[in-house]
């Protein structure tokens, strides 16, 4: 999580992981674009409206819907996961972008990172915790 110039103008970076998911998102003064992996954001999330508003949930949080573009590089894991992902990662990167905007998205949850993940599969069993059919006789 830095700071740069690119071409004259700030970049702002953060990482946001869910599940098996990982996101790198850059924050660059703009007219509020999505693009991830290279794509509108709009057609890599099939236009899911619960994914797309989680997204930019901290820019609204803070006012700055059409300021800032964000460019993700996502990977891992599915839909859900990667949305969520990008959600903290553009947290984390209002954060570096000014160290008052902490306050407003830590109370609305946006820095927390989620822990849950996948439980193993222990042997034994069919999955994490599914048992074999039993049979009494």
């Amino acid at each position: 999580m830095q700071a740069e110039e690119q071409a004259g103008r700030a970049v702002y970076w953060g990482t946001g992981r869910r599940k098996s998911s990982v996101a790198r998102v850059r924050l660059v003064p703009g007219s509020g674009q999505l693009i991830v992996n290279k794509r509108p954001g709009d057609a890599y999330f099939n236009f899911n409206p619960m994914y797309l508003a989680s997204l930019k949930a901290p820019l609204e949080t803070l006012g700055l819907e059409n300021e800032y573009d964000i460019l993700v590089n996502a990977h891992g894991g599915g839909l859900t996961g990667q949305s969520d992902a990008v959600r903290l990662g553009v947290a984390r990167a209002l954060c570096e972008l000014d160290p008052e905007n902490r306050q407003p998205l830590k109370i609305e949850g946006y820095l927390t990172r989620d822990p849950r993940s996948k439980e193993r599969k222990k042997y034994g069993l069919k999955k994490a915790r599914k048992a074999p059919q039993y049979s009494k006789r």
